[in-house]
């Protein structure tokens, strides 16, 4: 989803917004992309590290949430002029993500997903006996001719 240094900017804009730990970082994103997209922890806390190092963000006193604690981070006036100097960038991260969004949005995958499922199964029934060359070469057939009928939709 995003490139070298943008998912810095996300962040450093989400935090701007307002003070944030990692999992509310990971789950803003996720929203913000309507599910499409949500970065990994392996991801996000090492980058907030980086972040914190660059003096862009500072961490903030922990808080216990469930049973552990998590530090919030706040933005450092060093990620402001970041955040200043790429505003563009980060107007076309968000646009980016909300594109995400409005796709999701426009194509439920379920019935995709279920057909595709479907078509494995039987390919798998009838494929079992492999010495049916001729039934084989049909099948590809199909499956090619379906292909070119989806692309010209």
């Amino acid at each position: 989803m995003f490139d070298n240094g943008e998912l810095r900017l996300i962040l450093l804009h989400l935090v701007a917004e307002q003070p944030r730990h990692g999992y509310d970082l990971i789950r803003a994103i996720e929203e913000l992309s309507g599910g499409a997209y949500a970065p990994s922890p392996g991801v996000v806390y090492p980058t907030l590290t980086l972040l914190s190092d660059m003096g862009q963000l500072t961490e903030q006193a922990a808080s216990v949430d469930h049973g552990g604690a998590r530090k919030a981070f706040a933005i450092t006036d060093a990620g402001k002029s970041q955040l200043t100097e790429h505003a563009t960038t980060v107007k076309a991260l968000l646009e980016r993500l909300g594109a995400a969004a409005e796709l999701r949005e426009r194509t439920d995958a379920t019935p995709v997903r279920r057909a595709m499922h479907n078509l494995k199964s039987v390919l798998m029934d009838k494929l079992a006996d492999r010495s049916d060359k001729d039934m084989v070469l049909k099948a590809v057939a199909l499956l090619d001719e379906a292909a070119q009928k989806i692309e010209r939709l």
